[in-house]
């Protein structure tokens, strides 16, 4: 079997029909959510996250093999290959033992074992090693010149040899590994000159702190690692020294003779200088990473969800940018979430003009028609929501309160500056708001995903593999809901399957100078889109009253045949079968399958007719705070309050409860059983009730409980 399908499905499990044809798709170059939609009869139906898994795999031997590649040259042109350490090197399956059989040929900075070769003392380590030599001081007399000038010095660089190759050897390596994994403590202490400084505080639970490395939670290592980097605590990775070296010495024979003593000496110093900072930074580093994949799972689940979040749809929208001093920002959105009208408004202190903010307010609803009211739920959020709920309006008017994480880095941004270079930043800003309550995914895309608040200790984390996995989950999320090409900014379409920006900047320039797209086929005239692009991306671009109504759904343009033929079979033409439950569930689908096409993508197309272009998010809905509760003094134990799922994190969820401060359910207090996965009882943007457990007024903390 190819060496790459091997270790693809040695680490995944899946069939090897489905990772050949997977890795074949991949190297045509077709994208994720291509594969997981259109080619289900190649892949056996696999689904984005396997797919995602075997792009993972892929990528991990591959850099394994150039590593090969790159040692193997090493070791040629030092003339140190033999067959045997070459057939070693190629059948290496990880990265970790690839580099144990690289370390005794790697060109290192300078050592105390290679300067004690350079003095002539390999020898009589070689001798040592034998153990044949009774009286070793006289030997050893042998070695002084030059920079050895006694017989100390002479064992000593003896001994540093020695302790090299000791750190050389796989097996040994392996076992202090073992017990690393298995028994090392992380321990830390507050660095005592840092000790009473404020932002020193936070990181205050680890001034005396330890606890098993393998068993440590993932947030609380990430956190210990930062305020070890801020420089308020020192850490240590810690095992049993004399265990360890029992291990060791059980590796190496010792005769009872002068030469014994020199190796157990030699196994000492190997073990304190070599062994265990080489390979408890090693282990540190393996739970950083997987500190890190459990932080970085957790953000993308968040941004998935958080892109996923309710629209209102296409709706005029009034949005407002609150605030006290400087005012609140109020914006006019037609339903397209084109800017219509901006001004500013001073109903709070210092100013307190309450009465005509409320009359130019109920003026702008009536000359815009506007259908809901996004309020931004940053300062002066629940004031302005207060003076909202008091306007008298013509018409049912829908308030939402919508979160503002980011929306300072868009208004600041290239991409806001090209949407708007006539206006500022505040007024960037409150659009920004309002096109959030229409279609969240459309808007959020345009952030980068680290600024939009919805991780942990996200700063901390490897950052090329968080941005990957962002960029992977924007990507899917887009794929999923579809896009308007008539309608989609430059940022939105840049995520569209087979479009990169470049592309995107396309599409968008010739829409500009051409007008609305009427079909997917005019989509080919765009500049530089070829057949390629255009297979990964049609059927994800959506041409809203197209002549074809399937241009406005997810069938993709190579099955309009089989639609059509459907439809004639049936004596129907496809806009009557279209939304036709009835006939639809009457279709033999068997007879339709041909070697390109199965059962699964058939299915999915008459399940796509039932309901073309449904928006796989569901509807936005309003939520109204207790107006009680106005800031952490007005809560009180006990009290039960609605509130909305804002962060989601492994040891627990952070809610909104309409004040400054957010409050934690820590996950014991999610069910009374345990939980797991806190995803599987909360959801980002959910609206739940909870209940006060404790106020800490002091350290601005709020300890809530999930109430059923």
């Amino acid at each position: 079997m190819d060496p790459l399908l091997n270790y693809i499905i040695s680490q995944t499990q899946l069939p090897e029909f489905s990772v050949k044809n997977t890795v074949q798709l991949l190297h045509e170059d077709c994208t994720i959510p291509f594969i997981s939609r259109y080619r289900k009869e190649r892949t056996g139906n696999l689904d984005e996250v396997q797919i995602g898994d075997i792009v993972k795999y892929k990528e991990q031997f591959e850099a394994l093999e150039k590593r090969k590649a790159t040692i193997l040259k090493a070791l040629t042109e030092q003339e140190v290959l033999t067959l045997e350490l070459k057939d070693k090197i190629l059948s290496t399956q990880d990265l970790t033992t690839l580099e144990d059989l690289y370390l005794p040929f790697k060109k290192s900075r300078k050592t105390k074992a290679e300067t004690a070769r350079k003095n002539g003392l390999e020898p009589l380590a070689k001798i040592i090693m034998s153990q044949n030599a009774n009286d070793i001081e006289s030997i050893a007399l042998k070695y002084i010149k030059g920079e050895v000038s006694t017989v100390e010095d002479s064992l000593d660089g003896a001994r540093h040899i020695i302790a090299e190759w000791i750190n050389e050897r796989t097996d040994i390596r392996n076992n202090i590994r073992h017990q690393l994994d298995r028994f090392a403590i992380i321990s830390t202490k507050a660095v005592k000159a840092k000790i009473d400084d404020e932002n020193a505080q936070k990181f205050r639970d680890y001034f005396d702190w330890s606890e098993s490395l393998s068993r440590i939670p993932s947030h609380r290592l990430l956190a210990i690692l930062r305020a070890e980097k801020e420089g308020y605590i020192k850490s240590k990775v810690e095992i049993d020294d004399d265990k360890a070296l029992a291990k060791i010495e059980e590796r190496i024979e010792r005769s009872n003779n002068d030469c014994s003593e020199q190796i157990k000496l030699a196994i000492q110093d190997a073990y304190k200088r070599l062994l265990l900072p080489s390979l408890s930074n090693e282990a540190l580093q393996n739970a950083k990473e997987k500190a890190d994949a459990s932080a970085i799972d957790v953000f993308a689940k968040n941004l998935k969800q958080l892109l996923l979040g309710s629209p209102i749809g296409e709706k005029r929208v009034l949005a407002i940018d609150p605030g006290f001093r400087t005012g609140c920002k109020i914006v006019c959105l037609d339903a397209q979430g084109q800017l219509k009208y901006n001004e500013t408004i001073y109903p709070h202190p210092p100013k307190s003009d309450a009465v005509g903010a409320m009359k130019k307010i109920s003026s702008l609803a009536d000359a815009y028609k506007i259908e809901a009211i996004a309020i931004g739920n940053g300062t002066a959020s629940r004031e302005t929501e207060a003076l909202i709920r008091k306007v008298h309006f013509k018409n049912d008017m829908q308030v939402f309160v919508v979160s503002e994480a980011g929306a300072s880095i868009y208004s600041a941004s290239k991409i806001a500056r090209e949407e708007f270079p006539n206006y500022d930043a505040t007024v960037r800003g409150s659009v920004s708001i309002g096109r959030r309550l229409q279609d969240p995914l459309a808007e959020l895309v345009k952030i980068d995903a680290k600024s939009i608040g919805v991780g942990q200790y996200q700063h901390d984390v490897d950052q090329t593999k968080l941005q990957k996995s962002l960029d992977m989950v924007v990507e899917n999320c887009v794929n999923a809901v579809g896009v308007n090409i008539n309608t989609a900014s430059k940022s939105l379409l840049s995520y569209v399957s087979g479009i990169g920006p470049k592309l995107a900047e396309n599409i968008f320039d010739y829409r500009n100078e051409h007008g609305v797209f009427l079909s997917r086929e005019d989509i080919k005239k765009v500049p530089r889109l070829g057949n390629k692009a255009f297979e990964q991306g049609a059927a994800f671009l959506r041409i809203k009253e197209a002549k074809n109504p399937l241009d406005d759904s997810a069938v993709h343009p190579e099955s309009y045949t089989i639609v059509e033929k459907m439809a004639k079979d049936l004596g129907k033409t496809v806009q009557e079968l279209i939304g036709n439950l009835a006939t639809l569930q009457k279709i033999d689908l068997k007879k339709y399958c041909n070697d390109s096409i199965g059962l699964p993508t058939l299915q999915d197309i008459v399940k796509e007719l039932e309901k073309p272009g449904l928006d796989i998010r569901e509807q936005a809905k309003v939520f109204t705070f207790n107006q009680n509760i106005k800031s952490i003094n007005d809560l009180r134990e006990g009290q039960l309050l609605p509130g909305i799922v804002n962060n989601i994190t492994n040891f627990g969820c952070f809610v909104d409860i309409g004040i400054k401060e957010s409050g934690l359910i820590h996950v014991s207090n999610l069910a009374d059983a345990f939980v797991s996965d806190v995803n599987e009882h909360v959801n980002l943007h959910q609206q739940i009730i909870v209940k006060v457990l404790e106020v800490d007024i002091p350290r601005k903390r709020i300890q809530l409980k999930l109430h059923k």
